[in-house]
């Protein structure tokens, strides 16, 4: 009897590292914990801190993994909202422009001059009932040249308990998006909050002032090009100089 039967042949044996070293470069996961440390003598709570990679930039249809039933129904929620823009004066391909699905989650990366449009159809077609916007959230990529704003907005059907996530992007030149106000009252404020910090134009918008900064307030706080400065702190004798004048430890 052969002493090596029941053994990996050579060529399984060789192809056993390759596909680990697959697995480990297509698994979402990074890096694990920190400090390089991999036992439960870590108390600092790094050691369940996962470093997750870059998502992808488009995804292909299926949308739907069969092993993440988060992802179950997204290829219907593609495939309903195709048809609801394929009863009006866009198709699903000319208003969307790309899509990704990443750790569960459906992003739709809508044309911004097809924003108000895709918005309603979701909202009103019985297969979507996309009834709720939780509001929307400005991005600031400064190296993302040519699409440096982003907002995003978060969608749920409570007819369906779905849930997706559009994203539009407009150049630091050109900061305009038109306003989903008239198909969503209700996230008035939110693109107030969003071109107070971020700069965002949103075009439509029945009132579209500052909220958080005082009305003559120049630039936005939380672009990533935004200066530090600020003003002096005092606290119980103790002065805190504004970040840009505070000692540099480097």
């Amino acid at each position: 009897m052969n002493a090596h039967e029941g053994e990996p042949t050579l060529n399984e044996g060789q192809e056993l590292p390759a596909r680990a070293g697959e697995e480990r470069l297509n698994s979402p996961v990074a890096r694990k914990g920190m400090f390089g440390a991999n036992t439960t003598g870590d108390t600092s709570g790094y050691g369940r801190l996962l470093v997750r990679r870059q998502p992808p930039k488009v995804s292909e249809p299926p949308f739907t993994d069969p092993d993440d039933p988060r992802t179950a129904r997204f290829d219907e929620i593609a495939d309903a909202l195709g048809e609801a823009l394929a009863q009006g004066p866009v198709d699903f391909d000319t208003a969307i422009e790309r899509v990704v699905v990443d750790r569960g989650e459906l992003t739709l990366h809508v044309r911004r001059e097809h924003l108000v449009e895709v918005a309603r159809r979701l909202r009103d077609d019985p297969a979507l009932r996309f009834e709720l916007c939780l509001g929307v959230s400005g991005v600031h990529h400064p190296d993302d040249t040519g699409r440096e704003l982003h907002a995003a907005y978060w969608m749920r059907s409570i007819t369906h308990n779905n849930e997706l996530r559009l994203e539009v992007s407009c150049p630091d030149a050109d900061p305009h998006i038109p306003s989903i106000v008239e198909v969503y009252p209700t996230n008035d404020w939110h693109e107030r909050e969003a071109y107070d910090f971020f700069g965002i134009v949103f075009d439509g918008h029945p009132s579209l002032t500052r909220i958080e900064m005082p009305d003559d307030w120049h630039g936005h706080p939380q672009r990533k090009d935004y200066p530090l400065g600020g003003i002096p702190v005092e606290y119980r004798g103790a002065t805190i100089p504004p970040p840009d004048e505070r000692r540099s430890y480097t």
